[in-house]
């Protein structure tokens, strides 16, 4: 268990704080359908069956009172309940619901509801621009009723939103909602901001490791957050909460063991576990479990943590739901126990199972992607008629009132009644049928826009499938694991562990970048010098390679990822490795076309040549698929409305090797 583990356990913490109770907003209910919705909104975490209900009869007695605003508000809390069940389609269902009612009344408190729930619905999409145009919506309106509990609530959850990729705008929101908890002087929202700010500290300790001050800092705040929470447990409903700020205070100081406070640490995590018990809270339990195995580890007590970690499996395999990322991160802890006690058959069998859970969580999210991508779809075009029924609503309004101005001039002018009457309804009948032409003429431009939408999402799903395929070459694959079962059986450990890792790093990095719209060049160039390392380990470093880096080259540039490992690959295979009068050198050099915004990479090797490499290609029927798909994905760059033109890679060749030129176009 690394940092790696961490991170993704305050990641989970954090959209877990997300789905807490808005207690504090709720002081004074409007309505007794309210309440109800509200008491079947806080059992949620506890007893969803129970929630369900609750919420269901609340809504059916919104409906026969035909109270929109208690709809609204039951619609938005039977939404953000599916969304803590995890079901995207229910919790489309509500959000919509709950907007398309709101735009229907101008209650201004259900609009602000409706608001809230949308912020969230496209925070789940990952749709951040719509998601933070909903939720400043909503908590203008909130604000606006002095309701600061649910400001702090909006606030945190957008800061979260941020928490990948702006530490200012984060430290904004955060700041926002402290503010706005204060001025609610509630104990839920006073924690549930506590714990918004505790995230961006810690992210803020992650990204400068060295910053000792930092780290104390933030686990004094930390720390003050739990001591608060212990202190107020009786007035903050949402027992989760107290739970996690015990637990993010332990996962902080195990980060760095040999400052840590370990009576500290022990205190807070047996805290947590006996509120996640207590409760029910089965994802903080789990999670403790986890730390205390992590503790155990760096403390030399394998069979004790060997134990915690089979435990949580268990634990976990007991729930009616599995979570495989949590039993993959097990397996991973149990893997490192067997390697620190050399149990190597047991390593055998916890890897195993590690990349089964491994490969269903990466099926799932992959399900899970184009699920929400359909949802989304769908979603936008609901959105989008329910704002043309509001357009044609108000176009309807003006017309009523237009006719009433009319009717009173007629009245008062009786005298001209007849000429004027003739050419007004000229001018308003051409006024209508100029308006129903311009509404057909938008029609059939949405209509062409939503065709064109889909034909290019079904064209990047399917680029990215093939150049998923392209990524991890299997005859690779099957040379590298023959490799390390030659090497294990020559005894040879050291080595075979060596090349183990470094092929379970190559294999995780590309699985993890594939996901991810754009990396560092740093990242990329690191996830490359992994995979030519490893390809000097199988063939027995009959090559050697370097990087070289312009000095005006800045390594935190984004660019698209993965897009250089097919052409490194096709220098090696084809150029290199059949060499065998001379030993073979690879280079690779980035150089920045500042004015046009493109890294220049040039990959050069002193190989067979293209011609010799070309007909031994021909022998083996090989087709080109990599260099295919980084030529259709350096096309959908330009397509997607780049103002420069990227060139594709172009190619030179001698009897000495082969020197490839790309252009990458920085993002």
């Amino acid at each position: 268990m690394d940092h790696k583990y961490l991170n993704s356990l305050f990641f989970f913490l954090a959209i877990l704080i997300s789905f807490t109770t808005f207690t504090s907003s709720l002081k004074a209910q409007d309505s007794k359908i309210e309440s109800l919705a509200f008491q079947g909104y806080s059992c949620r975490f506890t007893d969803s069956a129970k929630a369900k209900q609750m919420l269901n009869s609340a809504l059916l007695l919104a409906r026969k009172s035909n109270s929109k605003r208690d709809e609204v508000i039951c619609l938005t809390f039977l939404a953000l309940t599916y969304r803590r069940l995890n079901n995207p389609k229910e919790f489309n269902n509500y959000a919509e619901q709950a907007y398309k009612i709101s735009a229907q009344t101008s209650d201004q408190r259900a609009k602000a509801y409706a608001y809230m729930v949308m912020g969230n619905l496209k925070s789940y999409f990952d749709d951040n621009t719509a998601a933070l145009n909903y939720q400043l919506k909503a908590n203008t309106l909130f604000e606006r009723y002095k309701n600061y509990a649910l400001c702090a609530q909006i606030c945190a959850d957008i800061s979260y939103s941020f928490s990948l990729s702006s530490d200012d705008r984060v430290e904004k929101y955060v700041r926002e909602a402290m503010k706005y908890a204060k001025q609610s002087s509630d104990p839920e929202s006073i924690l549930h901001a506590r714990l918004a700010m505790g995230s961006y500290l810690t992210g803020l300790t992650d990204k400068d490791q060295n910053n000792i001050s930092l780290w104390k800092n933030s686990v004094k705040f930390l720390k003050q957050t739990a001591d608060f929470s212990s202190q107020n447990d009786t007035r903050i409903p949402s027992k989760s909460n107290i739970a996690i700020s015990h637990l993010n205070l332990a996962a902080l100081l195990i980060r760095r063991p040999k400052l840590m406070d370990e009576k500290l640490f022990i205190r807070q995590l047996d805290t947590a576990i006996a509120i996640s018990k207590k409760y029910g809270v089965k994802a903080t339990y789990r999670n403790s479990l986890g730390l205390r195995g992590k503790y155990l580890l760096y403390q030399g007590e394998y069979s004790k943590a060997k134990q915690l970690f089979l435990d949580g499996v268990a634990y976990q395999l007991g729930l009616p739901y599995k979570d495989h990322e949590i039993l993959a991160q097990f397996y991973s802890s149990l893997k490192e126990v067997a390697a620190r006690q050399n149990d190597y058959s047991s390593y055998y069998l916890y890897d195993q199972s590690f990349s089964k859970y491994n490969r269903l969580t990466y099926d799932e999210t992959m399900q899970r992607n184009l699920q929400l991508a359909e949802i989304k779809f769908e979603s936008a075009e609901k959105i989008r008629k329910i704002k043309h029924l509001e357009n044609e609503k108000l176009l309807q309004e003006k017309n009523k009132d237009l006719g009433y101005v009319i009717s009173l001039i007629l009245l008062v002018i009786v005298i001209f009644i007849f000429i004027s009457f003739y050419y007004r309804k000229r001018f308003y009948q051409k006024q209508a049928d100029n308006l129903k032409q311009q509404q057909i003429n938008d029609q059939l431009k949405l209509n062409l826009l939503e065709k064109d939408s889909l034909e290019n999402l079904l064209a990047k799903l399917s680029l990215e499938r093939r150049f998923l395929q392209s990524q991890m070459d299997p005859h690779f694959i099957f040379n590298c694991l023959a490799n390390i079962q030659s090497i294990i059986l020559k005894d040879n450990r050291t080595k075979a562990l060596t090349y183990l890792n470094k092929f379970a790093k190559l294999t995780r990095e590309t699985l993890y970048h594939s996901r991810k719209e754009s990396v560092t060049l740093e990242e990329e160039t690191e996830n490359l010098k992994n995979y030519v390392e490893l390809q000097q380990l199988r063939l027995n470093h009959s090559f050697d390679y370097r990087f070289e880096f312009a000095d005006e080259l800045n390594m935190y540039e984004k660019i698209p990822p993965l897009l250089l490992q097919p052409l490194v690959e096709n220098a090696i295979e084809h150029g290199l490795k059949p060499l065998t009068q001379r030993k073979g050198n690879l280079i690779i050099t980035f150089a920045k076309k500042t004015a046009e915004q493109v890294l220049i990479c040039v990959i050069k090797d002193n190989g067979i040549g293209m011609e010799a490499s070309q007909k031994d290609k021909n022998k083996h029927n090989h087709d080109p698929l990599a260099i295919k798909i980084i030529d259709e994905r350096l096309a959908l760059y330009e397509k997607n409305g780049s103002d420069r033109l990227i060139p594709h890679f172009s190619k030179q060749s001698s009897d000495k090797g082969c020197t490839i030129t790309i252009n990458i176009p920085i993002l």
